[in-house]
């Protein structure tokens, strides 16, 4: 009885989740000692660099904004069996077409400007997701190759413009575009540069998981997951539910993309996103693609990123240290996981 107890707990969400914990500090704990910095200080100047005062706190949130949206955006594909690693590339493209749009769209002005911003970035990051998608239910090409590839593309125009026909002769050697008015901006809370977009995000997680979960239209993509053939005697069509899900995708990144833009940076440059894309699909898939639990596991990883700049100067060790932490946080999760699944075999 008690043995059947302890493995029920320990393949819940919870004792999943405590077990994960423990075993990232326990490889934590050893990576410090073989770098000869002590565990407990290490994970206590870690947690301060992360949440150990109001600044500290409000950074994990900015980034962990743009990680929530492009988790989501990987999310959708993967309830339908698609492995997307393009929200970086949507992230981009969205963000270039939105500041397309501002820098071009003088007429519009006043209170329609923010909405109608976000709503291009969204529709950018959407058309970017089409490419790979009519790849994949036109010609059968692999999903996963085609995203990763052209995420390239989409930073490298962005580089392009911002060093070319968009660069901000004000800006001197620093590339970057104009300055975004004050209308295309999003409203920022706690007097920091947390803004209206991690409200969106959560929003759209609890919005997505009842869709996902409570209707018609997510039951056809968990049967066409599981069993394609029942699928589609059943009526539904692969192509477009590959369709609705990647460009929801997309739009969702091309979200993360003009928010970050125009409110964090102030200003589309190059490289501004810090990787969020790539956090975005790891955090889905330690969330198992699970809309509500991606919301605490973005801050996590937001949290372990943004401690990077205090981990220099708390502990006078490079950022990096905070990117190993990340990948041990993976690992943790990701074997965890898979050894709990083989043992339930």
């Amino acid at each position: 009885m008690k043995s059947a107890f302890v493995s029920s707990f320990a393949h819940s969400a919870a004792g999943r989740l405590l077990l994960s914990t423990a075993a990232f500090i326990t490889l934590a704990a050893a990576f410090f000692l073989l770098i000869g910095r002590s565990p407990w200080e290490m994970l206590s100047l870690l947690a301060q660099a992360a949440v150990g005062d109001g600044f500290a706190l409000t950074e994990s949130l900015v980034r962990a904004t743009p990680i929530l949206l492009c988790a989501l955006a990987t999310a959708l594909p993967a309830r339908l069996g698609l492995i997307s690693v393009g929200a970086e590339g949507q992230l981009y493209f969205g963000a270039l077409v939105g500041t397309g749009f501002v820098l071009s769209a003088t007429a519009v002005a006043g209170p329609l400007q923010l909405p109608s911003m976000l709503l291009a970035g969204m529709a950018g990051g959407a058309a970017w997701a089409l490419v790979p998608t009519l790849l994949r239910t036109r010609l059968q090409i692999n999903e996963t190759i085609s995203t990763l590839l052209i995420n390239y593309v989409a930073a490298l125009l962005v580089t392009w413009v911002v060093y070319g026909p968009w660069k901000n002769p004000a800006s001197q050697g620093w590339p970057a575009t104009a300055e975004f008015p004050e209308n295309a901006r999003l409203a920022t809370y706690f007097d920091s540069r947390v803004h209206a977009g991690l409200w969106i995000g959560m929003a759209i997680a609890v919005v997505a998981h009842m869709i996902l979960t409570r209707t018609r239209w997510g039951l056809g993509l968990d049967v066409l997951r599981s069993n394609p053939r029942a699928g589609v005697l059943a009526g539904l069509r692969f192509d477009r539910h590959a369709l609705a899900v990647m460009l929801l995708g997309g739009a969702l990144a091309g979200l993360a993309g003009i928010a970050e833009t125009s409110t964090v940076q102030g200003r589309l440059q190059a490289s501004f996103s810090n990787g969020a894309g790539f956090s975005g699909f790891l955090v889905a898939w330690l969330a198992r693609n699970h809309c509500l639990r991606i919301v605490p596991m973005a801050f996590l990883v937001g949290a372990l990123l943004a401690a990077g700049d205090g981990m220099q100067m708390l502990a006078q060790v490079p950022s990096s240290v905070t990117l190993v932490a990340q990948g041990l946080l993976f690992v943790a999760v990701l074997g965890t996981n898979g050894m709990l699944d083989r043992g339930a075999r």
